[in-house]
Formats: structure tokens, sequence, C-alpha cells
């Protein structure tokens, strides 16, 4: 399972507010069927290999793209584990609440 923090921020818009932006990008990770989840600071995903990552990814930047930015700046933060078939991002959080005191 690969499991991902992505962020994607439009450079060159006319307004501080984002979320015209933000809303096409999120809306390609969900039009491609990968589990995700929306964040206050970035979005989620699980992934079941990097091509199926990357090409969301790469719609994501594309439809930011198609609503009026000239450059996009991406961040991704991979963890590709093939240790364990099932660890996704939910896993990863009950085992540090699991240890939490």
């Amino acid at each position: 399972m690969i499991t991902v923090d992505f962020g994607i921020v439009p450079i060159g818009t006319e307004e501080t507010d984002l979320g015209d932006y933000v809303s096409v990008a999120v809306q390609a990770i969900k039009d491609s069927g990968l589990s995700y989840e929306l964040t206050g600071m970035g979005t989620q995903i699980e992934a079941e290999n990097l091509d199926e990552l990357y090409e969301a990814v790469q719609a994501a930047q594309e439809a930011v793209f198609k609503v009026g930015a000239n450059r996009v700046f991406a961040v991704l933060k991979i963890d590709d584990r093939r240790d364990k078939d099932t660890r996704g991002l939910k896993d990863k959080v009950d085992t540090v609440n699991a240890m939490i005191k």
C-alpha cells in the first residue's frame, strides 16, 4: 500500500483565496477512484501502485492549469511500504493513537 501526503499550490493567481483551484484538484483525485482524505493542509491519498498515484496527481495538476493557473507547485510525500499488504492511512493513525497514554 502506498500512502501519500499531497499538496498543490497554484502560483501567479490574482487572489489569495485558492479554494477554486484546490477544489478542482481534489475533484480530479476523487475522479481517479483512489481513496483519499482532504485535510486543512493537503490531501492524503492511498494507492496500490505508483502508476495510478502519478496518474491521479497529473490529473490534479492539469485541472488546476485548466482553471487558470500559469504555474503549479506540488509536493508529494510518499510512503511506499511493501512489507505489509494493508497498511493504509487509518492503520497508521490507529497505531499511534493506541500508543498514546
